[in-house]
């Protein structure tokens, strides 16, 4: 090992494990090869490499392979180390810098997002939006952000029945066909709204970040204070395009900073 010709060999290997990581179980040799075009006997050679180093576990009886325990000590390692969250920091103190306003950086967990970091600036106004909190991910703009890019049976699944629907205030989707018109909206658009769902006279943006296989990991959002001056209190049309290309551009450089990719 060590010289230039280990190159290729370390990216086929490390395809492999893409691979594993990408399926629901184990797969053949064959499958390996076919999907990254590589030689049955190169691949069966590089097999054994990373089932010697523990990477990968090979299953006679199925003749199949799969992750090793290497690979999840890594994979826990990697948390442990919280590099989402120390990849976005400087990011959203930066944005905050520049629009003036409270950031977050938040993740689906279940149908729920969670708030992972929480960035204000030098005269903050009170949110229910801190690190820790949970809320409905279909009322919040980085909910949304990334059930946007979400397959429809996922959502389904996040969200299976209307009494997942819960509002806080009396806006905010009703049900999974008004959530579904929302998301294809906010898809198109490039970006999620939040006008008054979660707490009255506060709203938000929120753009998605994206990993290596273009899904939605997290999700950045700016949140400030708005009232919507219509008829009976209704949400207004605005949807803040100039703070939104701030927002997206902040998510794309954590995008870029995972080695993540948009589809």
């Amino acid at each position: 090992m060590g010289g230039s010709s280990d190159v290729p060999a370390l990216r086929r290997g490390l395809a492999i494990l893409r691979v594993l990581a990408g399926r629901a179980g184990p797969v053949s040799a064959g499958v390996i090869a076919r999907d990254l075009d590589l030689p049955r006997s190169t691949t069966y050679h590089l097999l054994a490499e990373l089932v010697a180093a523990g990477f990968v576990t090979h299953l006679p009886e199925e003749r199949r392979y799969g992750l090793g325990m290497a690979a999840f000590e890594l994979g826990s390692a990697y948390l442990r180390h919280d590099p989402l969250e120390r990849l976005a920091g400087p990011l959203l103190r930066r944005l905050v810098d520049q629009v003036g306003r409270t950031a977050h950086l938040g993740v689906l967990h279940g149908g729920e997002s969670l708030y992972l970091i929480k960035e204000r600036p030098s005269q903050p106004q009170t949110l229910v939006t801190d690190v820790g909190v949970r809320l409905p991910a279909q009322l919040t703009a980085s909910g949304r952000a990334m059930l946007a890019h979400l397959p429809a049976a996922h959502v389904r699944a996040l969200l299976p029945s209307s009494e997942r629907f819960v509002l806080r205030t009396d806006r905010g989707p009703r049900n999974l066909p008004e959530l579904r018109r929302l998301l294809a909206a906010e898809r198109r658009r490039g970006w999620a709204v939040e006008d008054g769902f979660v707490t009255a006279g506060f709203a938000s943006v929120a753009c998605a970040v994206f990993d290596h296989g273009a899904r939605p990991i997290a999700a950045i959002s700016v949140t400030f204070r708005h009232f919507c001056d219509t008829p009976g209190g209704e949400p207004c049309a605005e949807t803040w395009p100039d703070l939104a290309s701030q927002v997206h551009h902040a998510a794309t450089e954590l995008t870029t900073r995972i080695s993540g990719r948009t589809a």
